[in-house]
């Protein structure tokens, strides 16, 4: 069995695709293959209407076997994802677009597989800056910049163990309170303070 290569730190999280793609391509097996998978689907470009952002464990290497891709974006109507999204991806296998409402506000969640990767596409009225999925992996990622690999490794493991990601770091960094609030604070004073200060978090 391969040991797991070593992380690179990923903060803060890079908004582009571009930039997330390269960040992706020097990383762990994993990232490198979702790196090709997403290129090869070209759903950033298809998508680019919508401000799409990759999201969740796999940019952040806290990911466990059959872990999502999950894209995320913003979307006044959201009948017009659906329809691109539908139009591109509709004859993927498992394939599967859903109409629901979360916090009393409207999302699209479309589902589907390719080589191996489950991938999700999640649209709302929301701007991408400010949806729980980005704003918590922003958390998610300063943590464990500051902590370094076995922290990681920690997480990974209360996440084997059938823990959620939020819960998850929560048990990790000790953080008090609801896990998904506490993170989605911490995510915005991060981004809020970063554009105050940029030079304070991060590593050159």
């Amino acid at each position: 069995m391969k040991s797991r290569q070593m992380t690179r730190p990923l903060f803060p999280p890079p908004a582009s695709w571009p930039k997330m793609a390269r960040f992706l391509q020097q990383g762990t097996p994993t990232q490198q293959a979702a790196a090709r998978v997403l290129q090869e689907l070209k759903i950033f470009q298809v998508l680019a209407p919508f401000c799409p952002r990759l999201a969740g464990t796999i940019p952040i290497d806290v990911d466990l076997p059959g872990s999502d891709l999950d894209i995320i974006c913003q979307a006044q109507d959201l009948y017009e994802l659906a329809a691109r999204v539908a139009t591109h991806f509709g004859p993927m296998p498992g394939f599967r677009l859903r109409h629901k409402t979360r916090e009393g506000q409207p999302i699209l969640v479309a589902e589907f597989e390719y080589e191996g990767f489950p991938i999700q596409i999640y649209g709302s009225q929301t701007p991408v800056d400010h949806q729980r999925a980005w704003v918590h992996m922003v958390a998610e990622a300063y943590l464990l910049d500051q902590a370094g690999p076995e922290a990681r490794a920690a997480v990974r493991k209360l996440k084997a163990a059938g823990l959620k990601t939020e819960p998850a770091f929560a048990q990790v960094f000790r953080l008090p309170g609801d896990p998904y609030d506490v993170l989605y604070q911490l995510g915005h004073r991060i981004a809020v303070h970063r554009l105050a200060r940029p030079r304070r978090y991060g590593r050159k």
